[in-house]
């Protein structure tokens, strides 16, 4: 018996040395198969023990006599401790291979999706030529733009109290290459969408933080986590189910972009009874102002030399955000979610001052904005009225922004005064009915005239839909051809707008929200008219491997 154990603790001791030598996935494999065969081993000597042990018992109570039973049993206890001691060291060894093979090692799964998607745009007017009257075409198009978007996805949970998580993506149009970046101007790269509009081959970090979490705050049953670094906050809730994915933090109907920084949460459901109560604070950095290191340039793109990383004076100051998410309750079939976010120094384009005609002169800050949203959904409608209705999913969300401009400056949305805008969004999403995991979705969202939201980063080629000021339609179905790793989609989105600057930044130049039709056929406004789009569709078509 005690030859396996030696031999199974030598090969547990080579593994170990083996480990730090070669980390190779062969190397990985080979440990992963010794593992299983120390573990049954394991479960063999105890067992092997134990039976020897009660044989021995029953034998000495029939055969031996007291002072000899005495001596035996002192024998059989040193042995007893002396196994015991071998079989707590290879049990200690196991789980030391398993920690250094899988439990604290980075994990890594991938997430990659190869799409085409058929744009089509009707623009509100044709360009205006003197002695020519309207000329030119007044749609634009893409019969196939395809992309191909990879997420690297990675995660090291060293303790119960402390993770890592870090994502790598790209999302590249075909044939597009990160040598040559004419196409595309510096806006296509900008903080806030660096990884979900699609441009070159170039690999950037989407995500990185770490997590922290415990059951007990101040000794009070209340839940936490905290976590900062570079937050995955786009895909947040109701706009993850169209893209089949798990929900961000972030409520998707107001904010929908990158961004650096913490969030800290708070539950509140073992102290109120009420289920799924929490709130959860944010704040992030969308834009530094800061010196680069060794030289600097200003708004118009003249060098100069200054002091590393200190303050930029010609600079636009730090665009920061803060905000909380408040839901009162959620038992997974019910949930109710408010969110409030301040975002401080909003920008525009800075076009000079003379509009007939404009120059770039780089970006100003405009102003300040306030945002709330509130949204109700059920998931699985009724109390199993039917198994279609039980996998159901409704949701409705209201969503308002409130401009503050600068007092001396352009400007928010064309006019000095503070605007109120609001959206609504109301979305249904089903069982196929003729597959186990297809789902059918439709969804309707309007804005009005002052609505902005801050969500550049949405998975849409043609423009955020929840942006839009005016109305979106959008239909889709997805379904998986292999298990839960290889699925597909086909989705329709339609955007007809009522005003102008539903995608642009925040001030006068990009966000004035001009009336489509007093744009079209107007000989004083054809030049924006020519630019501006009325009604875009998307017809997309995906086929996406995760595991």
């Amino acid at each position: 018996m005690k030859t396996p154990l030696i031999l199974s603790v030598a090969a547990a001791a080579v593994l170990s040395v083996g480990l730090q030598a070669d980390e190779t996935s062969d190397r990985l494999e080979a440990m992963q198969a010794q593992i299983e065969t120390l573990q049954e081993e394991l479960a063999t000597l105890k067992t092997a023990n134990n039976i020897t042990e009660d044989e021995e018992a029953d034998e000495t109570d029939e055969q031996v006599s007291d002072e000899d039973e005495e001596e035996e049993d002192d024998e059989e206890a040193d042995d007893g401790d002396e196994t015991e001691e071998r079989l707590t060291d290879l049990e200690d060894q196991v789980s030391e291979i398993n920690r250094n093979t899988a439990g604290s090692h980075l994990k890594f799964g991938v997430d990659f999706r190869t799409a085409v998607d058929n744009l089509q745009y009707k623009m509100a007017g044709k360009a205006y030529v003197k002695d020519q009257g309207f000329v030119g075409k007044d749609t634009q198009s893409n019969d196939a733009f395809m992309t191909n978007r990879l997420w690297i996805n990675m995660n090291w949970k060293a303790t119960d109290n402390i993770s890592f998580t870090g994502q790598l993506a790209y999302n590249k149009a075909y044939g597009y290459r990160s040598g040559f970046n004419g196409g595309y101007p510096g806006f296509e790269t900008f903080d806030w969408i660096t990884n979900e509009n699609a441009y070159d081959d170039t690999v950037r970090v989407r995500s990185a933080y770490f997590f922290l979490r415990n059951d007990e705050m101040f000794g009070a049953a209340l839940p936490w986590t905290f976590s900062i670094g570079r937050r995955p906050s786009t895909n947040g809730h109701l706009i993850n189910l169209r893209d089949d994915d798990h929900a961000a933090s972030p409520m998707g109907h107001n904010i929908n972009v990158e961004f650096d920084g913490a969030s800290a949460k708070i539950g509140f459901e073992d102290v109120t009874g009420i289920e799924g109560m929490y709130v959860k604070f944010c704040a992030g950095r969308g834009g530094t102002n800061a010196n680069a290191k060794f030289f600097t340039v200003d708004q118009t793109g003249t060098p100069s030399v200054a002091a590393p990383y200190a303050k930029n004076s010609a600079d636009i100051p730090d665009i920061d955000l803060i905000g909380a998410i408040f839901v009162p309750y959620d038992d997974g079939q019910y949930s109710v979610g408010t969110q409030y976010y301040y975002a401080a120094n909003l920008i525009d384009a800075d076009m000079g001052t003379n509009p007939q005609q404009p120059t770039f002169n780089g970006m100003t800050d405009v102003g300040n904005m306030h945002a709330l949203t509130a949204n109700f959904a059920i998931n699985g409608i009724g109390d199993e009225w039917s198994d279609f209705l039980d996998d159901t999913i409704f949701f409705i969300s209201g969503a308002w922004s409130i401009t503050d401009p600068k007092k001396d400056g352009q400007g928010m949305l064309g006019t000095t005064d503070s605007k109120t805008g609001s959206s609504y969004w109301i979305g249904l999403q089903t069982p196929s009915g003729f597959s186990e995991m297809g789902r059918f979705g439709l969804e309707y969202n309007h804005g009005d005239k002052y609505w902005r939201s801050i969500t550049y980063a949405e998975d849409t080629n043609i423009g955020s839909k929840v942006a839009a000021r005016g109305n979106a339609f959008e239909a889709y179905y997805t379904d998986y051809l292999i298990e839960d790793v290889f699925s597909f989609q086909i989705r329709y989105t339609y955007i007809d707008y009522d005003y102008s600057g539903s995608n642009g930044f925040f001030g006068s130049a990009t966000g004035t929200p001009y009336k489509i039709s007093d744009l079209q056929n107007n000989p004083q406004m054809a030049g924006l008219a020519s630019v501006t789009v009325d009604k875009a569709q998307d017809i997309r078509f995906y086929l996406r491997y995760r595991y």
